[in-house]
């Protein structure tokens, strides 16, 4: 192509030798033409190959994006739930500044799902167990092929109607798919009875978590009971982990019941000392009567979200009381696993101090470890966890935790004691047996007694080669195969981020894929992770 110009004058040569003047000028003329015509091409073809170019690398670009920080919520939907929720939780996470697209499950194919590290699947089920309309093409092809998502991890919400047979059928079938595919849950199965409010904030939650935004407002405030703060005390003194506190609260209602498994939703308060410097720093008096004189402007922000960013404040700069109630968002909920059963008359709660980069402490912990005042008033609201409760019959259990997913652990333990089934296995790990080993007495206690078959431990810095739990797991593969034959279920409780994983894998690897997959689809292994 480069040598044309030359190729042109070899062709044109004989003719002006012998033409005249003015056929030498027309030919001259034109050849001009000729030659402005082929350049302006040849710019065109280059300008064409150049813009492929920069296509492709922008294509490669955004698929090494889209695999790195993208994040997709798929949704199968009947009558448009499914779909409605699947949106609120794309603009809850894009707050987030997580690069989210949304897709109906007819949408996606293999392609789609090998493309993203992260999905989360929001699904409906139709008649007994069906899938919706729009996801009937994923099951019926996709679902039935062979395919390898062991890159993925994925998040699941199951909308249903408790009244059918197969509640939440399709939610369920997916499940096990996608176990069956490697593909890791990011956290277990949350099953929705009639678009309750109560498992929304738990999907709420997860987001906030996933989306490491503690500040992600409820999508519906829950309505919260008043309790009594009547203990506090901190188990770990002198421990190189952050504190960690045993609360016990009284209810102010008669009739309050739970069962082991179940969450607290706490509603959280800010200090009153953090209300005052909000109120000095805009010179702004307190004691003014609010929402028709109901409150004061003070009471009323304990319970709202308050700036710690200059942006935030000039927001609000100028604004009156009335005004400044509105802008801000409420304090969003905290959920803690209980760790009591209604028979010890109090509801306990094991709860770990957490603090911003800033140095300013969690919501939920700091209220209730150090800003709450004992014999104070706190609103709770139980929240029914069923995936999460004791097994239907009297069956040998294995339980596996670490940190304070001990408070779930210990719930169970105390209704299998009570009512008699004392085959348990407690598989417990922290940093320090000298600082950390909570409930440690009480433990040894019902080991002692019978009530706990076997206590096995794992406490990470007490030697030179640090042990986790899944490294117990892996100690015990033999006896924990003997219990699963002989019918054990397995509860885990704990990290999201480490623990549940990792003991997953060691499940996997003691128990093989087939049994994992049949324990979880019989109720016989269930996880509460956080």
């Amino acid at each position: 192509m480069k040598y044309w110009p030359l190729a042109l004058c070899a062709v044109f040569n004989p003719v002006l030798c012998y033409a005249s003047d003015l056929e030498r000028a027309y030919t001259a003329q034109a050849l001009g033409v000729i030659f402005i015509y082929l350049a302006f091409c040849g710019w065109i073809i280059w300008q064409h190959k150049k813009k492929n170019a920069h296509n492709r690398q922008a294509d490669q670009a955004d698929t090494s994006m889209r695999n790195s920080n993208s994040l997709l919520v798929a949704y199968a939907s009947q009558t448009g739930n499914a779909e409605l929720i699947a949106r609120k939780t794309a603009e809850s996470l894009k707050t987030s500044s997580l690069l989210v697209e949304t897709l109906a499950l007819s949408a996606v194919d293999a392609a789609t799902l090998r493309d993203f590290h992260r999905v989360l699947f929001i699904v409906s089920t139709t008649g007994e167990g069906d899938a919706p309309d729009n996801a009937a093409n994923f099951q019926q092809t996709l679902m039935l092929g062979n395919i390898d998502l062991s890159h993925l991890q994925y998040g699941l919400l199951a909308l249903g109607d408790s009244s059918y047979t197969f509640f939440c059928g399709f939610g369920h079938t997916l499940d096990a798919w996608l176990q069956r595919t490697h593909a890791l849950p990011l956290f277990d199965l949350i099953e929705v009875d009639h678009l309750d409010d109560g498992a929304l904030r738990h999907w709420q939650y997860q987001l906030g978590l996933l989306a490491h935004n503690t500040e992600m407002p409820d999508w519906e405030t829950p309505v919260y009971q008043p309790w009594t703060l009547v203990a506090r005390s901190q188990l770990n003194q002198g421990s190189a982990g952050a504190p960690v506190f045993h609360l016990k609260l009284a209810a102010q209602q008669q009739d309050m019941h739970w069962q082991a498994g179940d969450i607290a939703e706490i509603g959280p308060r800010n200090s009153p000392q953090a209300v005052a410097q909000f109120l000095k720093r805009l010179a702004l008096d307190g004691t003014l009567p609010v929402h028709s004189g109901d409150t004061t402007f003070a009471y009323a922000l304990l319970e709202k979200l308050l700036p710690h960013d200059e942006a935030s404040w000039k927001a609000l700069s100028g604004l009156d009381a009335e005004s400044i109630l509105r802008a801000l968002k409420n304090l969003p909920h905290r959920e803690y696993s209980i760790a009591s059963i209604p028979q010890d008359l109090h509801l306990e709660l094991l709860i770990r101090q957490t603090h911003y980069a800033d140095g300013r402490p969690g919501i939920g912990s700091g209220w209730l470890t150090q800003h709450a005042a004992v014999g104070g008033e706190v609103g709770l609201r139980i929240r029914e966890n069923s995936a999460f409760h004791p097994p239907a019959q009297n069956i040998p259990l294995i339980l596996i935790g670490n940190g304070t997913g001990i408070a779930g652990l210990r719930a169970h333990l105390k209704a299998r004691i009570a009512s008699g089934h004392l085959q348990n296995m407690l598989i417990f790990g922290e940093r320090n047996a000298e600082h950390d080993f909570y409930f440690k007495d009480e433990l040894q206690s019902w080991l002692a007694q019978g009530s706990l078959t076997k206590l096995a431990t794992a406490f990470s810095r007490d030697q030179a080669k640090k042990t986790y739990v899944q490294d117990v797991v892996r100690s015990l593969a033999e006896e924990i195969r003997n219990w699963v034959s002989d019918g054990a279920a397995i509860y885990v409780c704990g990290s999201a981020s480490g623990m549940a994983p990792a003991v997953h894998s060691q499940l996997l690897e003691t128990l093989g894929e087939h049994t994992v997959t049949n324990l979880a689809a019989s109720g016989r292994y269930r996880r509460d992770v956080y």
